[in-house]
Formats: C-alpha cells, structure tokens, sequence
C-alpha cells in the first residue's frame, strides 16, 4: 500500500510543528527533506512547506490541517477547544510571530519583536492562567499544545524575546517542550544553530506588513494572509483615536438624476458589462462574470461620489438568435423580445442596479453602426474578399458561426463552435473545423465561396498597439486580459471577416453587399454606444469624450479579444474621438460542481431558479463574489455554499452585528452608552481602519473578492474583541465593569455601522437592514468611505437603535441535499432503486473515484471470498480513510464529511463481502476522548 509522504524543509518554523506531532502520534509516514523552493504541491503558484501527500493524490498543505490530520489517523479526535486555539494560532499569533521573527533574525532587533508579540502573548498567559487542565485542552499533551509550543519555540530562542513575567506561559511551555517528541524534532529542524538556522528560510519569504522594510517600500499589496492581522503601532493607535472623535460634516448621497451626464472637474467612470445573449437564460457564471462583478464596483465607486453611469443590454443579433428562434418556433424579434424581458427580471432579483438596461434591435444601433461603418469604409480600413464558407446543402443556407459544428483544429476540443473554441480559446475559421456537422440538420456541410467585407486589423495593428501600450501601463487591466491580447498581437494580427450571410442582423448597407449584415463580433460593442444613446440623446458626451470618461469594461476571458482588438481597432479607424477602454476586468470561468452548466441536461442553477430555492439574493451575491474566479477557473459547490453561508455569514459577520445590537437593546434601554476609550480599544480602532483602507484600495484597483475579505476580518476582529470582553458579564459588576460593558457595547454597534457600509456594493438588501435596525444617520454610509476612509463614531452616546433581528438564517444539510439533487441533471437509474437496495461496488466507487469492477449481484448463499478484489477495496477504504481525516483537519461543513463518511463506511462493508464475510451494520461510534 502507498505510504503518506511528508515534505520538510531545515530552518522552516512551521515544519518543527508537524515533527513533533509526527514523532508524538506514531504514524507511519516517509519524510522526505527538500529546499525550501522546492514546488511540492503542483498546483500552488509558489513552494509551499511542510507538504503532506496522501494515498490517492491529495495534498494537505496547510501546517495545522496537517498536525490534526496525524492526531486523527492515530485514533485521537480534536474537540472544539483544540480548533479553536489553532485558530487563534493561525490568526492572531502566527501573523505576529512571522513580524517578530523578521525583525529579531533578518534587522537584529531586539526591542520591535517583543512589542509585537506582547498582545498575542498577554492573550496567551491570561489563558493559560484560568486553565484548570495540566495542558491546554486536558489533561494529557494533545494537538493544540504540540502546535503553539512549536509556533513559540523559535521566538523563544532569542535572547531579546524572554518569557518574561509571563510565569504561566513559561511553566506550559517548559513542560511541553521536555517532550522527547519535541526535543528530536527541534534538532532535526535547527540543526543546534540556533534562530541563525532560519535566515536561510526567512530569506525566500516574503517581507511581512508592518516591518520597517516593507512600510518603506512601495511594492505592490501583500497577500490575503500577509494582511489579516496586521500589528499597530502606538501612533497608528493614536491617530486612530483621534479620527473616532471627530465629527465631519458630510452631506447625504443625493439621488440619481436622470440622465447622468459627464461633470467638468469630477471623476466621471462609464461602466459597461458585456452584453448578455439574448437567445438563452443566464447561470450563475454568466452573472458573476459581467452584470455582478460591474454592479459591486458601480455601487461602491457611487458610494465615492464618482458621476458613474453603468449601462447594459441584451445583445440581440446574430447566429444564436435565429438559432434559438428555429429551435422555438418562433421569430427572432419574438425570441429577443421573450428573453430580453426574462434577462432583465432576473437582473433585478440579483439586484442589479443598471442606470439603464437596454437592447441592441434598435434604429440607433442601425444608424451609428452603419455610421462606424462608412467611416472605416472612407478611410480605406475595409477591404474586399471572396472566402470560402461552410453551406449547408439540406437546409440551403451558408452556415454562419454558431449553426456548425467540429472538432477544434487546434486542442482538438470536439464541441468547437464555428468562430471560437470554448476550451482553448482560439478564434477559429469555420472551415477550418475537422469534422464539422450542421448543428440544425446534423448533416455535413459543404466549403463554397461568398464575397465578404474585413476589416483590415494589420493596416490599424499600430495605431492599436500605440493605444494599448497607454492604457495598459495607466489602467487596471486583469492579467489575463493582457495575456490574451498580447497573445494575439504576437501572432500578428489579421483582417477579420465583418459581415455575414444572415438575415437577422444589421444590415451592411453598401449596395455591393446587400442581403448581408453584420458580424455580431463587430456589431455587438457598439451595443454599449447605441444602448447609451436610447439613455440620453447626449451619448456622445459619455462616447466621445476620452480626455474627461474613464471606460471600465467587465466580462468573462473568452470575450476579451473582440474588446481589445476588433472593437478598438473598429473605433480607432472611425477616427471620430472616440472613448477608448482604460480598465478591462476579465473573469475566468464558473463552473458547476464537477461539470458545465446545462440548461438541457438541467445541470447547474440557472437565473431563473435562484430565486426558487427560497435563498436570498443576497446570500447568492455574497457566495458568488466570495467564489468569484479572479486567477483560476472556479466551481460553484452546494456544500461549499453552505459552508460559507453558516461559517462566513451567520457564525462571523451575523453573529458579530446581531450581539451588538442587542447588547445596546438589552443592556441599555435600546442607547448606544457612553465610550471611554483605553488601549485595546485604540488599537482595535487602528486595526479596522487598516481593514477599510485597505478595503477602499482593493476595491479602487477592482479586487472585489479581496475586498470582501475585509469586511471578513473586521467582523473576526469584532467577535474577538467582545469574546474576550464577555460585556454579559461586566454588565452585572461594578461601577467600572458596567462602563467598560459600555465601551465594548458602543464600539461594536458603530463597527456593524461601518460593515453596513461596506456590506452595500455586495449585499444590498443586508446592509440597508443593518442600518435600519441600528437607525444609522444616512450621511454615515458616506463618511467613512470618502478619501483614504476613516473610521469614525457615528452612532454617539445616547443615539436611539430599532429593532434588532438575526441577518442570516442557517442551510441545514437536507435542504442543500435536496437542491443539490434537484440541480444535478438526470440521474441515474440506479437512483430509483429502493433506498434499501444496497450499492453495488461499482455505483460506491465511482462515487469515490476509485477503479474496482463491480461484482454480481448478491446471491442468497453465502458470498465466496475474492482476494484480488477485497485487495483493491481495501486500497479505496485507505484512500477514503485519508480523504475523511484531511476533511476533518480541515474543518470542513459537516455535511461534507458526513456524505465521505458514508461512502466510507459502504466500502468497508464491500470489502467484507469480498472477503467471504456477511457484514453486520456497522454501529454509530462514539467520539474518542
């Protein structure tokens, strides 16, 4: 059997952890010394240490998962007390230990890493102070002590970091470190060097926020983890202070007034998101691809008191159109005029707030299209070509792009369309399709010749390349929409086909090419003009008008080149100063579970069907933005939503405003009490004031899931603030006990103000009930993000709150269950079988994604042993098994776990049959203790 591999570095901290739970626990596990650059797991952009493989190909590379995962394996659960220390570990006194460690070992110093350590360490010793166990968690040495007495080891090798007063931290972490496991493991990882043996580690790190170094450096942000709990300073503490008792005047967001025009001396942001297909109902990768990514930063950039227009539209010309129309039975204009009023209700469920949603089957896209097109024809960008096309002899028609379809001459995808490939990108020429079949009759079609118009892209590849080069090095633009337009620049760029033999369309209007239209490719971007234009008769302020408009421009990868290249080049030639593109935000793509959205195989959720499961909008909003697919394609998960709807949303952000409100309700008569502001108090202050403005830089260069990580933190840092506070408590003491219940009361009801704020451009609808509840001021919404962001008092002593009621509802298991089944497609036969019929071999193990051959069905004698088989099964009980714990150690939902469980314990019970056993069912266990 495979045996678990464990990759360990020499002078890597976080490795002395897992060594010694390694050493401690017994389990066997082959340990394998690397360099610390050495990539060890595939799939991470940057090495990543310690790094355990497990039988069956998963990676756990977090260093704490890994430590719960060898206590698991060796027959020990970890209890909620454990999870929650290596939570503190990992939040609160690793990212402090990380500052500490850089600055004693790489600067020398000796004061600076004291002072960053002395909250977590305070925390720490108070802690172990009240405990009433000889460790942490009992009575015996168990996972959390291993792991925070590996965390602290090296700080407590400097000479400049001494215990202390800290008696209670000094006598735990003696009597930890005594521990022949924990001795073997320091000599292997520090060699006798002492804290000299970690340079060579820290070196190839990262500079963490809030070292010297790194405060004077203009580099780009530090990673999520880098920033989640950054150390303050005593003047950053100060200042914080300070902007809380200020009091600035500041005037409500006045309301939209219609139309929205171009303003001389403001910042004026035109927003577009890439014009949805009419011909279909939008899926959630649709949705947060375009119209939600656009609409988060359309409100927050209004929250900013930017003159923001956001316009959109179904694009309603083209091949998919008339396909559709075929499909239905119906005309084209009724298949636009059907959907475009589906698309625009769904829109409003997800509450997209478009300043206008229009369409492109207008007269004013007829006239500046044909407008463009004179324009380009005058100036010598057009040519002439007779090219050869695919005709379709059965239904007597050439075949535009998406009525055919192949196999892609480039990846060999076999579902490639007739002018893009899905998987691999490439533009395609339908004729160059291997294998292509007419997607209305099925047949073969034929290569015959037709006089097209192109335009001529290598004779405006300078003029192109002159205005990317601008706008690229001064706007925000996704990497992957500069990949993928350098891409195509490097091949050289060249003339592209803009008419088709359709009729649905708008129709080319030289004489030489009547009974043709355009190609959607060209015809569609200028939606975004013609739909401005039925807004306000004044577009053109807005269209051209480059030297006072920024165009910001959402969209999924696969439509950037036809908005890099053939939309700019299509202005560029106009030659009528046009408003060029400056910040291009490209998605990857959404998937759905394991597969692709299908509306005709009924797999995934579809928008018409969000608002039928009975979750909320909002909800949705905020699992589709947290998941948004920024760097990587991502996959839409049931459980996945779930476990962030009850962990993210109900246990962080809703219990933290929910406790706060109520505390004002409960404990003062529905007042916000008076503040008496002392050190914790200041330094969270400094701390959430970091959080918004780094909220407010996230959202600036448009990383909007960064930015929801903040709003995250600040409700993390909340729930911490009141938990070690306990205001329930000091309300029933003395005189100073009430006053501090006070200021805990009052600071965390004007932090839920401020994450109503923040919450706006994600979550609508929550954030207008928090501030409801809280009877917030109207002008507090807007102080806080104007400038850099400051945090300030907004609810005073003795402001009057509402209502105060739960944000958030729990998924419970059975109800993500059944929408997971009632989203998956078809199922399986097997799936009307009798719930008591026991699963074949084969339905467990494709479950499991294991390889074994199913057997017969069950006879009624006794069943006769199978070694080869019972030998493969035992193999996927292992690989099961390890996939279980890595769940566990990564605290996953239940749910999760319990369906693995599930499939776990049905493998065990195939194995027994394929050892001649008749297995007994199998009893529920108890936890261990």
């Amino acid at each position: 059997m495979q045996i678990m591999k464990l990759f360990v570095s020499e002078g890597n901290p976080h490795c002395l952890k897992v060594l010694a739970v390694l050493e401690l626990t017994g389990v066997k596990c082959d340990v394998q010394h690397v360099n610390h650059e050495e990539k060890v797991v595939p799939f991470l952009s940057r090495p990543t240490l310690p790094a355990l493989h497990l039988r069956g190909g998963l990676y756990l590379f977090s260093t704490n998962a890994i430590c719960q995962y060898f206590y698991e394996v060796s027959g020990t659960e970890s209890n909620k007390q454990s999870n929650q220390w290596l939570e503190w570990e990992a939040t609160e006194l690793q990212p402090a230990l990380t500052r500490a460690l850089h600055l004693a070992v790489m600067q020398g110093k000796t004061t600076d890493p004291a002072k960053a350590l002395e909250a977590p360490l305070s925390f720490l010793e108070q802690s172990l102070t009240k405990r009433t166990t000889t460790f942490l968690t009992a009575e015996t040495v168990g996972v959390a002590d291993i792991v925070l007495w590996g965390a602290l080891y090296p700080a407590f090798l400097e000479n400049g970091l001494k215990m202390g007063e800290l008696q209670s931290t000094k006598t735990w972490f003696d009597r930890v470190g005594v521990l022949p496991a924990c001795e073997a493991s320091s000599r292997i990882v520090f060699k006798g060097k002492g804290v000299e043996a970690l340079k060579g580690y820290l070196q190839k790190q990262p500079v963490p926020h809030g070292s010297q170094a790194h405060r004077d450096s203009h580099t780009s942000s530090p990673t999520e983890t880098e920033d989640s709990d950054r150390v303050m300073t005593e003047e950053e503490m100060e200042a914080a202070a300070q902007i809380w008792n200020q009091r600035i005047d500041c005037q409500t967001r006045p309301e939209r007034k219609h139309p929205i025009l171009p303003e001389e001396g403001k910042r004026n942001v035109l927003i577009t998101s890439a014009l949805p297909y009419v011909n279909n109902v939008p899926h959630l990768g649709n949705i947060i691809g375009c119209v939600l990514s656009a609409d988060v930063f359309a409100r927050y950039g209004r929250q900013r008191g930017w003159n923001l227009l956001y316009i959109c539209g179904t694009d309603e010309y083209g091949t998919a159109t008339e396909n559709k129309a075929r499909e239905e039975g119906l005309t084209p204009q009724e298949i636009c005029d059907k959907y475009h009023t589906i698309h625009d209700s769904i829109y409003k469920w997800f509450q997209i707030d478009f300043d206008f949603f229009g369409r492109t089957t207008t007269p004013r896209q007829t006239e500046i299209s044909q407008n463009i097109f004179w324009r380009l024809h005058e100036r010598g960008f057009l040519i002439e070509d007779t090219v050869e096309q695919l005709r379709c002899e059965s239904c007597q028609r050439f075949l535009a792009d998406r009525f055919v379809e192949g196999v892609c001459p480039f990846c060999y995808y076999p579902e490639a369309r007739g002018d893009q490939c899905d998987k691999c990108g490439r533009l395609i020429n339908a004729v160059e399709l291997k294998e292509p079949q007419c997607k209305v009759c099925k047949q073969t079609p034929v290569i015959r010749s037709s006089k097209h118009l192109f335009l001529d892209l290598p004779k405006l590849e300078a003029n192109l390349e002159q205005w990317l080069d601008r706008s690229v090095s001064t706007g925000d633009w996704t990497t992957n929409a500069r990949n993928i337009t350098r891409s195509w620049l490097r091949d050289g760029l060249k003339p592209r086909c803009i008419t088709r033999d359709l009729r649905w369309g708008t129709p080319v209007p030289h004489p030489d090419f009547a009974g043709k239209v355009f190609y959607v490719w060209f015809d569609a971007p200028i939606g975004y003009l013609s739909i401005t234009a039925n807004y306000t008769d004044q577009w053109e302020k807005w269209w051209k008008n480059p030297q006072q408009v920024e165009l910001y421009n959402f969209m999924a990868k696969d439509n950037v080149p036809f908005h890099t290249v053939v939309f700019p080049c299509s202005l560029l030639g106009a030659q009528d100063n046009y408003t060029l593109v400056n910040h291009l935000i490209a998605t990857e793509y959404l998937n759905y579970e394991d597969t692709k959205f299908s509306k005709s195989r009924g797999v995934g959720v579809f928008g018409d069907m969000a608002k039928d499961t009975g979750i909320p909008s909002d909800v949705w909003r905020f699992y589709l933005l947290y998941l948004r697919p920024e760097g990587q394609d991502a996959a839409f998960s049931w459980a996945d939503m779930a476990l962030k709807n009850n962990s993210e949303l109900l246990n962080n952000l809703g219990n933290f405003i929910n406790r706060a409100g109520m505390f004002v309700s409960k404990f003062f008569e529905g007042c916000v009490p008076q503040v008496v502001l002392q050190v914790e108090e200041k330094r969270l202050l400094a701390q959430v004031g970091w959080e918004l403005k780094q909220y407010i830089q996230f959202l600036d260069k448009v990383r909007i899931r960064d930015a929801l990580k903040c709003i995250l933190n600040i409700s993390r840092h909340g729930n911490q603030y009141i938990q070690v506070n306990e205001p329930w408590k000091k309300i029933k003491g003395c005189d100073a006990d009430r006053q501090r219940a006070g200021t805990v009361t009052a600071v965390s009801v004007n932090m839920a103000v401020l994450l109503s704020v923040m919450l706006e451009p994600y979550m609508p609808t929550v954030s207008e009930t928090i501030r409801t509840q809280l009877q917030a001021p109207p002008s507090s919404a807007h102080i806080m993000l104007q400038g850099e962001g400051n945090f300030v008092c907004s609810l005073s002593a003795g402001h009057r709150i509402g209502t105060v009621s739960p944000l958030f509802q729990k998924l419970e298991t059975e109800q993500i269950e059944s929408l997971k089944k009632r989203f998956g497609g078809q199922q399986p036969e097997e799936e009307e079988t009798s719930k008591k019929q026991t699963p074949t071999i084969a339905q467990t193990n494709a479950a499991t994604k294991t390889s074994v051959p199913a057997p017969a069905a069950a006879p009624e004698t006794p069943i006769m042993a199978d070694p080869e088989l019972a030998k493969q099964l035992a193999a996927a009980v292992a690989e099961q098994g390890d996939k279980v714990r890595a769940l566990k150690a990564q605290k996953t939902e239940k749910a999760v776990i319990g369906a693995e469980v599930a499939k776990l314990l049905e493998l065990k019970k195939q194995m027994a049959l394929a050892e001649g056993k008749n297995p007994e069912p199998s009893p529920q266990k108890g936890k261990k203790k």
